[in-house]
């Protein structure tokens, strides 16, 4: 096998790579800021990707769900791309593993609902989740229930092609956004 200690970006995408195909302990010892296994055959997140990752791509795959253990390395994971998936499930803690991330791309996708735990995401910017099947948002499903606490300001959110009735949304929902252009809404269309 190759030896890339200081690799920066790792491109692997559009190949035919199953989760099977990728070797427990491949990208140890490898200081890669960037990967992106787009476009493969992936049915989860690969375990084992390199802690020193501050952005991941993992679009256009089969992915079913996403699992509290799947970023317990990625401590300063930045920016997430999980778009063009088929995820129907994100498990709550998931995100607690990433508290530096400040973007996270799940649109295109089958969720229901809004993932647990973004409201306690400090630095936690930009949201998409466009696109899914969300029917419902919560008033702390984005911003933290105690109001002292600490949250950089959201400069998107993006919830458009989603079931949820938007007149429904209560006002303070969206206490924590930058400015009401920020959160994109829309009609559903099936």
């Amino acid at each position: 096998s190759l030896f890339f200690p200081f690799l920066a970006p790792l491109e692997l995408s559009a190949n035919p790579i199953t989760n099977s195909g990728i070797d427990v302990g491949a990208f140890d010892d490898m200081a890669t800021l960037y990967l992106r296994i787009a476009e493969a055959k992936l049915t989860a997140i690969p375990k084992d990707l390199p802690s020193s990752l501050n952005e991941l791509h993992l679009d256009y795959n089969k992915i079913a769900k996403v699992e509290s253990e799947d970023f317990l390395r990625l401590k300063g994971l930045q920016r997430l791309w999980l778009d063009f998936n088929q995820i129907k499930y994100v498990e709550n803690g998931t995100f607690a593993a990433t508290p530096k991330v400040r973007e996270i791309h799940l649109d295109n996708n089958k969720l229901k609902k809004i993932p647990p735990g973004l409201n306690t995401l400090k630095y936690l910017q930009v949201m998409y989740l466009h696109a899914n099947s969300i029917g419902y948002v919560g008033v702390n499903d984005f911003c933290p229930s105690r109001t002292r606490a600490k949250k950089a300001l959201y400069t998107r959110i993006s919830l458009y092609a989603n079931p949820v009735k938007y007149w429904e949304i209560q006002p303070p929902t969206f206490r924590c956004v930058s400015s009401h252009n920020s959160v994109q809404l829309g009609n559903h269309r099936k």
